[in-house]
């Protein structure tokens, strides 16, 4: 009776992470300073109501209708005020599936412009950068938060096994630190920088 419908919707289902709530879109942007590859950072803008005065690398929620690879394009354009063809991504990175029901999706890419041409938006407070080499051979510094389980007052548990003796499990998840001068990369930008580097040792 559900056959027909059942191939209609799943023989071309394209899967998709379950629960998730928004998507965002980041670029691992790399830049030439002095003959030196650096990667580039902004510090967000105070006035800013999501993460203010934060360090990240560009970018910014997916729109309806935008790839993920589109949205890192344009926040990157939008947020350091350069023209289409100074943005060059090289390809995807990992995306990150975080703990607050957010997919974050992230892109490598190249900066074709010097770095004093850069006018950022009124988004970012500044921009800064670090040479690749320091990422290299400098670790970062890792932490772990835990993940528990906040239950409503009127969850059933007569309907789980052992009820409220149930083994919940508790899940880890890891915060990395970089220090470099008087700027101190952490979080979601740090875990990003810390593997997008990773597979440049391998």
């Amino acid at each position: 009776m559900y056959k027909d419908k059942i191939v209609r919707v799943y023989e071309n289902y394209l899967p998709k992470a379950l629960g998730i709530e928004s998507y965002f879109s980041v670029l691992i942007s790399l830049i030439e300073v002095e003959g030196s590859t650096h990667l580039l950072f902004e510090q967000r803008s105070n006035h800013l109501t999501r993460q203010p005065g934060e360090i990240s690398f560009p970018g910014g929620k997916v729109e309806s209708g935008e790839t993920p690879e589109y949205a890192a394009l344009r926040e990157a354009q939008e947020e350091l005020n350069l023209e289409p063809n100074f943005v060059k991504i090289i390809g995807p990175s990992d995306y990150l599936v975080t703990p607050f029901n957010d997919l974050i999706y992230s892109f490598v890419g190249f900066l074709e412009v010097d770095l004093e041409e850069i006018k950022p938006n009124d988004e970012v407070e500044s921009v800064f950068t670090v040479p690749l080499e320091y990422f290299l051979i400098h670790e970062p510094l890792k932490y772990e938060a835990y993940i528990i389980h906040e239950i409503n007052e009127d969850f059933p548990y007569e309907l789980i096994p052992k009820g409220k003796d149930y083994e919940w499990r508790i899940g880890k998840y890891p915060i990395y630190f970089y220090i470099y001068e008087n700027h101190v990369i952490w979080g979601i930008t740090a875990r990003f920088t810390y593997e997008f580097v990773k597979k440049l040792k391998l």
